[in-house]
């Protein structure tokens, strides 16, 4: 969904992922379309203006919604936007948020009685505004069933990402994560800001992570993974948590978890579903 306002890096996001064309991928794409709730053209961050080829009538059949942030978070959610939204949701459609797009939902009454994230900017806000809901203040994105919402900006990725995963599966994902230049996938209780800098030195790990994922079968144990990378246990486990934010097992355990819920979620759901945004 683009609108008044708009925020580019956010938006640009959800458009990278389901929108850029992937004929190296072995299954059918989203088809993904952008329609715009205000009328067009729209003023964007940066000064610059975007014109929707979509109208807001797209949220009455879209598998998916994803709104991409929001005009501001005290910025009032119109009266038939909301209703859109919440019929949509009663119809089981897919509803996305990233960042403050989290205040679109919450106005639908959408995310009453659910856990849900944005911009740890925003968390106090959106607890104080929608006292209903769960708000996972340190949480990368949530995962609710058919309503998803993920912490600020970079966060959006690792939720389209995990959006991916679950339709498509593990390795489809790490293609599409390899493409974008991501070495990993965050899990989305991770912790949305490291305190310190990531060094240099993780990105090698990226090579050790994608083989192992390879072989989930195997026994792997810190140390096994240490003598991989090369590394001393202690150097392996500090370079490790400051590349990934986790620990090699709970990371482990994760990517275990994921392949197999991956392999449900490739079966359960239609490929090629598309993505209104």
């Amino acid at each position: 969904m683009a609108y008044d306002r708009l925020c580019t890096f956010e938006f640009g996001i959800a458009l990278e992922v389901f929108a850029l064309p992937r004929p190296e991928l072995s299954v059918p794409w989203y088809d993904c379309r952008v329609f715009a709730w205000n009328k067009t053209p729209l003023k964007s961050m940066g000064g610059l203006t975007v014109t929707a080829p979509h109208g807001r009538g797209t949220i009455d059949w879209a598998d998916t919604i994803i709104v991409p942030g929001w005009s501001g978070i005290t910025d009032e959610v119109p009266a038939q936007l909301r209703n859109k939204i919440a019929r949509a949701h009663t119809k089981g459609t897919r509803l996305v948020s990233i960042c403050s797009g989290v205040f679109v939902l919450a106005a639908a009454g959408v995310l009453d009685n659910r856990r849900a994230t944005t911009h740890w900017r925003y968390t106090e806000q959106l607890q104080a505004a929608h006292p209903t809901v769960t708000v996972a203040s340190d949480a990368l994105y949530v995962d609710e069933g058919n309503v998803l919402t993920s912490a600020g900006s970079a966060a959006g990725l690792d939720l389209c990402l995990h959006i991916v995963r679950h339709d498509h599966g593990s390795k489809i994902a790490n293609s599409v994560a390899r493409r974008l230049v991501l070495p990993t996938h965050r899990e989305g209780g991770q912790t949305q800001f490291i305190p310190s800098p990531v060094s240099d030195s993780g990105a090698g790990l990226a090579e050790l992570l994608d083989w192992i994922r390879d072989h989930l079968d195997q026994n792997h144990t810190v140390a096994s993974m240490a003598v991989e990378a090369g590394l001393s246990e202690r150097t392996f486990v500090r370079r490790f948590r400051s590349a990934t934010g986790t620990s090699p097992r709970a990371w482990l355990t994760a990517e275990r978890v994921r392949r197999a819920r991956g392999c449900v979620g490739a079966a359960g759901r239609r490929p090629g579903r598309w993505s209104g945004h």
